[in-house]
């Protein structure tokens, strides 16, 4: 007999996420003020969205590491972002 889980699986209770695909925006500010970046990704195939709000220089230094990264993590309830995955032992 196999133990039941306490509470079922559900879509939210997924903590981490992989990266599939990414899209900037720039939203005008008034005018003399800057904009404003947002970074919408796509996580899971398309089973979760999550939507950030960046400043210039974060979104300069996110694309640069989105754009060379071959696989990307997004932790949902931390909203952090993981570059990458190397084994143990490695460089």
């Amino acid at each position: 007999m196999s133990p039941n889980p306490k509470q079922p699986m559900t879509d939210d209770s997924i903590k981490v996420r992989q990266v599939n695909h990414y899209q900037f925006s720039w939203v005008a500010g008034d005018p003399g003020k800057p904009g404003t970046w947002t970074l919408q990704l796509v996580l899971d195939q398309g089973a979760w969205e999550e939507v950030l709000t960046l400043d210039s220089q974060d979104a300069d230094n996110l694309q640069d590491l989105l754009s060379t990264s071959e696989t990307v993590f997004y932790d949902v309830p931390r909203r952090t972002l993981m570059f990458g995955t190397t084994s143990a032992g490695h460089q």
